[in-house]
Order: structure tokens, then C-alpha cells, then sequence
């Protein structure tokens, strides 16, 4: 099934990444790439969203396993039905996120984040995000977007 496959992919990529960032960059060091317009720099994310809740890591890890705990056993009732495909996307890239997220916060109490925006705006420049973020982004949208979907 290609969104399991998608599932795995994103994890799977996520956990290479982020080991890589781990062993190879260090914690407030930036490296520019693509001209500027992305910037490499290891940070670890003791909390949610922009260090929501960054004091209760705990609560975060067990709210992060119950949520994405809720979205595999939709993903699971989903997958079994015929069509809706954007809402199936979307709920792989939500789930391949949230399952990377989770783990890093369960194995290592905190999220590896490792890329900035290089922009003019400081607030959003100083952000820090992992590519499991916008699949969580995208998917949550697509999902959205796919309760409409006919078969």
C-alpha cells in the first residue's frame, strides 16, 4: 500500500536526518544553504510548537502518543475505504510526522529540529523546524480538505 509506504518514508527519512544532524552539527552553529535561503542549525525542542508546554516535556510526550495514537487507528479505518484518496495522503503525512515527533520525544525527551528560513521577517527566522513538521502541516490540511472528497 503506497501510504504506508509514505508513512515509512517519512520516518524513516526523519530518523536518518535527524541522527545526522545529532552526530555531525553543533547545538547554535548555522550553516547557510541554497544561497542563504535555508539555514542548517541543530536545535532541541524540549516542548511542542514553538516550545509550547517546554516545562512539561512529560505532557507533551504523553499527549504527542495519545494523538498520534488516534491518527494511526484513523489512518487504519481509513485505508480500508474505497476513494479518498487526498484525505489517505494527508493522514500519511500527518501520521509519518506525528510518529517521528513522538519518537524523539519518548526516546530522546526532546525534538530535533534543524532548518531556519532565511528571510527578512526575524520571527519567522528564528524558527526552527524539521521536515516532519510540514508533513504534519500539509497532511492535517489534506485531511481536511478530504472529508469533502467523493468517491
Amino acid at each position: 500500500m503506497i501510504y504506508i509506504t509514505i508513512v515509512a518514508g517519512i520516518f524513516l527519512a526523519e530518523f536518518f536526518g535527524k541522527s545526522y544532524i545529532e552526530k555531525h552539527k553543533k547545538e547554535g552553529k548555522e550553516e547557510p544553504v541554497w544561497g542563504g535561503r535555508i539555514v542548517i542549525r541543530k536545535y532541541h525542542n524540549r516542548g511542542a510548537f514553538l516550545n509550547a508546554g517546554e516545562g512539561r516535556s512529560s505532557v507533551v510526550a504523553v499527549l504527542s502518543f495519545s494523538l498520534t495514537v488516534c491518527v494511526a487507528v484513523f489512518f487504519l479505518l481509513t485505508g480500508r475505504q474505497k476513494g479518498k484518496y487526498m484525505m489517505k495522503t494527508g493522514l500519511a503525512l500527518l501520521l509519518g510526522g506525528a510518529l517521528s515527533n513522538t519518537y524523539d520525544r519518548l526516546k530522546r525527551k526532546y525534538v530535533v529540529d534543524y532548518f531556519s528560513f532565511g528571510v527578512k521577517w526575524k520571527r519567522l527566522r528564528n524558527i526552527v523546524f524539521n521536515i516532519s513538521d510540514f508533513c504534519i502541516l500539509a497532511g492535517t490540511l489534506l485531511t481536511v480538505l478530504g472529508q469533502e472528497e467523493t468517491l
